[in-house]
This record gives C-alpha cells, structure tokens and sequence, in this order.
C-alpha cells in the first residue's frame, strides 16, 4: 500500500497534506524520515508516524454512538444534522456510515463502520439479528397485543411483519419491542396498528452489542475486540 493512500485511508491526512508534510520530515517510517509518499509499505509490518503521531494500522473501524434526537442516519443531508458530524475529523476522513437508519427522533444505540461486507451481513434478512428497542406509548396497549406481536402483525399497507417479542410494564404504556427485520417506521406503524401512538424510542441492543450506559446521548467510543467478534463471528464474516 502507497504510504499517502495508508495514512488517507487511516483518516489522519489527505493524500496531498501527507505529500506536503512529508517534505518537512513529518512522515516516518520505522523511525527515519521519508520523503516520497508514493512508496509502498506493508503497514502490518512496519511503524508509521505522521508529525511525530504513530499511526496505528486498522483494516475497518467500528464505533459505537449514543444516537441523539434531531440527528438523520445517514452521512449527508442538506437540511438535517447527521449521525457522522457526532465524530471527530479523523473518523469522518474515514468515510464511516450507519449500521441501518434510526428515526430523526428516535435515540440509543447506532454502530458506524467502514467494513461495508460486515454491514451488509448484519442487515440482511437472511442474518436474523435482533434488534431491541425500549419505547413508551401515549396509551396503555390493549390485552392481547403480546400474542398479535408473536404471530406477525399486520401493518395498514397489508405488510405482514416477522414474529416479534414485546414486553410491557404493569400499566402497559412502555416496555420493550425485540425485532430482527427493519422496515421503515416499522415499530412505530405496529404499536400504531393497535390503535395507540408511540412517543418514546430508543435502540438498546444489536446483535450481542449493549448500549453503554455511560456514553452520553451524542457521545461515541470504538467497539471493543470481544464485541466485534460477537458480530462478525455471529454471522460468519
């Protein structure tokens, strides 16, 4: 791998800030300075510094975000904030996208990786992941909901969901609602299905991967090594 193209994909400098700054003795390599950036280095065998910084080399990178309310899932948008604008410049320069897409207000746990083949996997039908969700209705459910949740419920455009678990509290107004499909609106359309109206959403869980309860709402940290494996060993990838 070209060193400009390591340190680019690295999100630490673009191509032609590494050119510059390795003509003042900012890139180094094992140590010694190098001029010419258009080299090729195998960046598992080798130590790259850029303005006195190591460079630690990762194939993929996996965050963890503490979705806010008013944030749109996706990496542009040219009325709303995004997810990506919650992380720092390095990570931005590494073109990281959302995991799937959560409601402008809808809050909690959202993954944001590069590894596009990872979630690919992690979103596809076939995958069965488990997505978890904590809500609040404006109306205690009626009794009855837990069994039309289990057997598939039907939204009003005749799409039959996939079989469902949700747990209530004593009085029925919040609870939690376990899916491993993600239709657009879906939870908010199956809790409208029984006549009541959604006014709290929060993802807690996807896959084995918890929210962290100490990440403040638009706060982030890496994913650790065992949660990654728990996701990529789940699905094979």
């Amino acid at each position: 791998m070209r060193i400009d193209k390591f340190l680019s994909d690295m999100g630490v400098a673009t191509r032609k800030e590494a050119k510059d700054s390795a003509k003042r003795g900012g890139v180094q390599i094992d140590g010694v300075a190098v001029r010419d950036v258009s080299a090729h280095i195998d960046p598992e065998r080798v130590t790259v510094s850029y303005l006195g910084r190591v460079v630690e080399y990762k194939p993929y990178v996996y965050v963890m975000l503490n979705k806010p309310e008013g944030y749109v899932s996706a990496t542009e948008d040219s009325r709303l904030p995004v997810v990506t604008e919650l992380l720092p410049e390095e990570l931005r320069r590494r073109s990281l996208f959302p995991v799937g897409r959560l409601d402008r207000d809808t809050t909690g746990l959202m993954i944001l990786t590069d590894n596009g083949k990872l979630a690919h996997a992690l979103l596809s039908p076939r995958g069965h992941v488990r997505k978890v969700y904590s809500f609040s209705a404006a109306e205690p459910l009626r009794a009855g909901v837990e069994e039309e949740f289990r057997d598939g419920v039907v939204l009003a455009d005749g799409y039959e969901c996939k079989s469902a678990k949700i747990t209530l509290d004593e009085v029925r107004t919040s609870g939690f609602i376990t899916l491993t499909e993600g239709k657009y609106h879906q939870i908010k359309r199956m809790v409208a299905s029984t006549g009541n109206k959604v006014t709290r959403l929060e993802r807690v869980s996807f896959g084995e991967v918890t929210l962290d309860a100490s990440l403040e709402r638009g706060e982030w940290r890496y994913l650790t090594d065992s949660e990654i494996k728990t996701l990529t060993d789940a699905l094979g990838v």
